[in-house]
């Protein structure tokens, strides 16, 4: 850390907080092995903290440096990706899916009836671009079970592959199922960031591993952020938890023996990625200065303005138009942009946080949010299953913004 907290207008003291609410509230009490959390403004990271265990069978500590998986803080990435090649003029915001995927020209929409004996109607419109950036697509995820195309994703293991599986072959099997709702109708979590993942690949002509690693991870630095763990990096993986009976903590993915360390052969581009605070920060970072970091240009200032506007019809937040009831946010007040959720009306949110901040969340409760208008670059990591468990993000926005001190 290069300043003090009150060189960039917060306070020691309030910011301290934070790492004494972490550890008397979850990490001393067992809800959580430990965590990572990193706070930035204008550019100086101000607060850093590595608390608790990432291995409690093995007594490991908590490090900076500690890789996590991140799961679905791997979708803001696999957009921004994308994103990329819309700056190229290869991909519009306007076109139809099946313009790269041509098996994906005739949606149907789920009427009743059980895999493999759905009956179907046509959808209104074809799936678009901008309907899988912002979740309006139709698609749906397995572990909602909520419906039978849900049970279906389950059954035909859709996101949750099994070794040897490729990216193509899921979204192949995707298109062989039907919607949840036509297109634009509505907006439901999804496999949605997996197929613009696919596209990625089919657009470039790259692998999406590869394409991430030359146009995003390298430029920024961003060292530990992969797939599967990085050669070398595995003695620092976290073990990632569960909530058991007793809400006892249960080993759901260990550290050593991780599938994170086996060779992936499916890229998720809505869930696949392990990181670190640090190289996710420094994604953050771009995003925070409009696109480039150190010299790096990833996106332009104008395509990010683009991306965190609320693209929800007609303005509405996630409570009118959310068909499902699961998101890494909560619906009241958020909107959402191209690869992430967008404080729209902080009351109704009851948030401190400025209107057009944004961010999103993964599966085992990581988070992260950036507040333009403050500045502020806010990053959580811990491995505990299932998100929202506990609600860290406002916790952690009350404690930060309540350290503003100009």
């Amino acid at each position: 850390m290069s300043v003090r907290p009150e060189d960039v207008g917060l306070a020691s003291e309030r910011l301290a907080r934070i790492d004494r609410h972490l550890l008397e509230r979850y990490v001393g009490p067992g809800k959580i092995a430990g965590c990572v959390v990193q706070v930035a403004r204008r550019g100086e990271l101000v607060h850093r903290a590595a608390l608790g265990s990432r291995d409690l069978a093995r007594g490991l500590p908590m490090t900076d440096d500690t890789v996590f998986r991140i799961y679905s803080m791997t979708k803001p990435i696999a957009s921004v990706a994308l994103m990329t090649l819309f700056e190229e003029g290869r991909v519009a915001l306007g076109d139809p899916v099946h313009r790269f995927l041509p098996g994906w020209r005739e949606g149907r929409v789920y009427v009743q009836g059980r895999h493999p004996a759905f009956q179907t109607r046509p959808a209104e419109r074809a799936i678009t671009v901008h309907d899988l950036l912002t979740h309006q697509s139709g698609l749906t995820y397995g572990f909602m079970q909520r419906t039978n195309v849900d049970a279906a994703y389950r059954r035909l293991g859709i996101a949750e592959p099994k070794p040897g599986a490729t990216l193509a072959e899921m979204v192949d099997t995707l298109a062989t199922l039907p919607l949840e709702f036509s297109p634009g109708a509505a907006w439901n979590y999804s496999v949605s960031t997996d197929v613009v993942g696919r596209l990625v690949e089919v657009i470039s002509g790259q692998p999406l591993d590869r394409f991430l690693r030359e146009r995003i991870f390298a430029p920024l630095g961003m060292r530990d952020t992969a797939f599967q763990v990085p050669a070398g990096a595995l003695p620092r993986l976290s073990a990632c938890y569960a909530r058991g009976p007793g809400k006892r903590l249960l080993l759901e993915d260990d550290s050593v023996e991780s599938r994170y360390a086996r060779d992936v052969t499916l890229f998720s581009g809505g869930g696949g990625l392990v990181s670190t605070a640090g190289d996710y920060l420094r994604f953050c970072e771009m995003l925070r200065r409009g696109g480039a970091l150190d010299g790096a240009r990833i996106l332009s200032r104008k395509t990010l303005e683009l991306m965190t506007l609320n693209h929800l019809p007609g303005g509405q937040d996630l409570t009118a138009c959310a068909l499902g009831h699961f998101a890494e946010t909560k619906y009241e007040g958020q909107g959402f942009g191209l690869g992430f959720s967008v404080v729209q009306d902080r009351a109704r949110g009851a948030t401190p946080a400025s209107p057009g901040s944004y961010g999103w969340g993964g599966a085992a409760s990581t988070i992260f949010w950036i507040d333009p208008v403050e500045e502020l670059v806010v990053i959580f990591l811990t491995q505990l299953i299932p998100s929202r468990t506990f609600d860290f993000r406002g916790q952690l926005q009350a404690i930060v913004y309540g350290a503003l001190s100009d």
